[in-house]
């Protein structure tokens, strides 16, 4: 058994008791490998543990990835996505997890060859260093969406503050559901809104536990290596 088998059986135990305190079941819970660092062998090591969903933070990293893996991949874009790099990501993923700005609809709705699976970038906590849209104004942002026939709001995402404080952490992920819930409310045809994006290697459990559909890991699943994209 390889180190990343070991580490996805010990997560997916962790995944596991948490849902069993949140009374959740497991099987709404999507692990998203987060392969951006580690190289090709790393990913298809990941690949044969199970996991079909892997997330890439650069199109360099996502290409040489595509080039050399043939698998069956869900394909998840979850870095900040510069308008001018839209058209060489949008149509090779399965999911945006950094819709966050009109000016990057617009290139989707130009580029996206049909519809396209978004998670709106909350920065919950409006910390300067974080991408997103700060919590007041999701509401009026995804309205303005409606007009866009190629974007379709599966939910919300967020990433919590670098702190061992984990009632701050808590908070963070529970102001998250207590939007996703508001917008799924109303119904909206182009943005169900029924997924929640949240939670990494240190706080996945928490996350889990607030509610969270995709949990995006990186070390904690694919250990430490770093490889330098050309």
């Amino acid at each position: 058994m390889t180190n990343v088998q070991n580490n996805l059986m010990h997560i997916q135990t962790n995944i596991n008791e948490a849902c069993i305190r949140a009374n959740r079941n497991p099987d709404v819970v999507t692990i998203i490998a987060v392969t951006k660092e580690v190289s090709v062998e790393r990913t298809q090591e990941v690949i044969k543990s199970g996991v079909i969903h892997l997330g890439e933070n650069r199109p360099e990293g996502l290409k040489k990835k595509l080039d050399a893996i043939d698998d069956k991949i869900n394909w998840h874009y979850i870095g900040s996505l510069q308008t001018r790099k839209v058209k060489t990501v949008i149509n090779e993923i399965e999911t945006l997890h950094s819709l966050d700005r009109l000016s990057l609809a617009d290139e989707i709705e130009k580029r996206a060859t049909h519809i396209k699976d978004c998670f709106v970038q909350v920065n919950v906590s409006e910390e300067e260093s974080k991408h997103g849209l700060p919590i007041g104004q999701v509401e009026s942002f995804i309205q303005e969406l409606e007009k866009y026939s190629r974007i379709r709001v599966i939910g919300l995402m967020t990433m919590a503050p670098n702190t061992e404080d984990e009632s701050i952490i808590r908070h963070v992920f529970r102001e998250l559901k207590k939007l996703q819930v508001k917008i799924a409310e109303k119904q909206l045809s182009y943005a169900p809104c029924t997924e929640l994006s949240m939670g990494m290697s240190g706080d996945y459990e928490i996350a889990i536990e607030e509610g969270a559909t995709f949990i995006r890991i990186g070390t904690a699943l694919v250990g430490k290596e770093r490889e330098e994209i050309k």
